[in-house]
């Protein structure tokens, strides 16, 4: 079936047009319609227990998979999302909406261009699983879940989780499925935390690791933008503590903010000057000076709107403090990153771009460097972009060579064999 008009109008909110990569679900080269999966991992007698000192009598997760599971279990690659992202990684949404939210468009995958027949993440070849991650509002246990304790949703009182909550809840997943060694581990951003967390949590059971956009800490200039965003919803009138489930009011105004602010780090300045310049609304002149003049105005407007139309404001608290926490070499080396990076087996590839002042290439190379001292085989790019952090996602022709070149090279050191394509892309 043919989603025309659905596909020719997609907004902004997911699709830069002058990167159009999106494929329509009768496309050879598309995963087609696709449904979610849900599978309970605990239960009362077996709780999930968190790192910050948190229990899960119940923890459901979410996910979605994408071609075929060899018979020896081991061409499975795990994407991992970032911040607002989710489990549909690929194809078109065949329930036509996110459960608990009012969203009622059939959507590609948030990396569509990255996964499917033929495709860098090739389903001929590759098993892809993407799981939603613990606190998300997209079906995986979260705040908007229902406590078993008291009959209502958790909001606030739903506990503190990490980046190693969700990389063990990932390895929960894939223990229930039968992959025990995973091929590849593949994430950009808040998803890279968890690729890297992978391959040092789980050594032996990564063959490759690759990172973008991403690496062990989030500098110091990411974590004050989060808790500006937090701030603003946490100062939401609408809040409510946490408790705004089930209320008319939302605190919506709060989300919005978070959410255009959080925008702004993941463009460049050069890509704004090229899309927006200094350009003015033509309607700014019947309004007062305070109003929306300018169009990049207009643009982060519009992102805040779609965001709270999908987004919890509970989760955005729980996922940016998890994202700002994060330190593998705390984690794992008493604070020496050196030391952290001794425990990775995996080869890496770190991929960084020009543009990217959320996780800047300087960053990157120390993380390089690190892992070159310990002897890792890691693959470091620079990619120059105009798109700034969110390149990962827009940049899909260089990335999707990159990504297929280092998955598709042989590990001699592992003697894990590439899997063989099984169509004729």
């Amino acid at each position: 079936m043919v989603f025309g008009d659905e596909f020719n109008k997609l907004s902004d909110d997911f699709v830069d047009r002058r990167q159009w990569r999106y494929d329509p679900p009768e496309s050879l080269t598309s995963v087609g319609m696709t449904y979610a999966r849900r599978l309970e991992l605990t239960s009362p007698s077996n709780p999930f227990h968190l790192e910050r000192g948190g229990v899960l009598e119940t923890l459901v997760v979410e996910y979605e998979a994408y071609g075929e599971l060899s018979s020896d279990g081991c061409n499975a690659i795990l994407v991992t999302h970032a911040l607002s992202g989710d489990a549909h990684a690929a194809g078109w949404d065949g329930e036509a909406r996110r459960r608990d939210r009012q969203w009622r468009l059939r959507r590609p995958g948030w990396w569509d261009g990255m996964i499917g027949p033929g495709k860098p993440l090739d389903t001929n070849r590759f098993f892809i699983i993407c799981a939603n991650v613990i606190g998300s509002c997209y079906g995986t246990t979260g705040p908007a879940s229902i406590n078993p304790a008291t009959g209502k949703p958790y909001g606030l009182r739903f506990p503190e989780v990490t980046v190693g909550d969700w990389v063990c809840m990932e390895a929960m997943l894939l223990d229930r499925l039968g992959i025990d060694q995973l091929y590849a581990v593949c994430g950009g951003s808040l998803g890279g935390q968890q690729a890297l967390e992978w391959a040092l949590r789980f050594p032996d059971r990564v063959g490759k690791c690759l990172v973008l956009a991403s690496g062990p800490k989030l500098p110091t200039q990411g974590v004050g933008f989060n808790a500006v965003g937090r701030h603003a919803i946490l100062h939401d009138p609408y809040f409510r503590g946490g408790d705004y489930y089930g209320h008319a009011e939302q605190p919506r105004h709060g989300l919005a903010v978070a959410r255009m602010l959080a925008h702004i780090t993941y463009q460049s300045g050069k890509q704004m000057d090229s899309r927006f310049g200094r350009k003015l609304q033509e309607e700014s002149l019947k309004k007062g000076w305070y109003e929306v003049e300018y169009a990049v105005e207009s643009y982060l407007n519009h992102q805040g709107r779609a965001f709270v139309e999908r987004f919890d404001a509970n989760s955005y608290l729980y996922m940016t403090k998890a994202m700002d926490h994060y330190d593998a070499a705390g984690a794992w080396g008493d604070g020496d990153l050196w030391q952290a990076c001794k425990r990775v087996k995996a080869e890496m590839l770190v991929a960084t771009f020009s543009t990217d002042w959320l996780y800047p290439p300087e960053e990157s190379s120390l993380f390089v460097k690190a892992l070159l001292a310990n002897r890792i085989p890691v693959t470091y790019v620079k990619i120059d972009s105009i798109y700034g952090h969110d390149a990962f996602l827009l940049e899909v022709e260089r990335v999707g060579r990159m990504l297929r070149a280092f998955l598709l090279s042989p590990m001699p050191s592992r003697r894990t064999r590439v899997p063989e394509s099984g169509g004729g892309l």
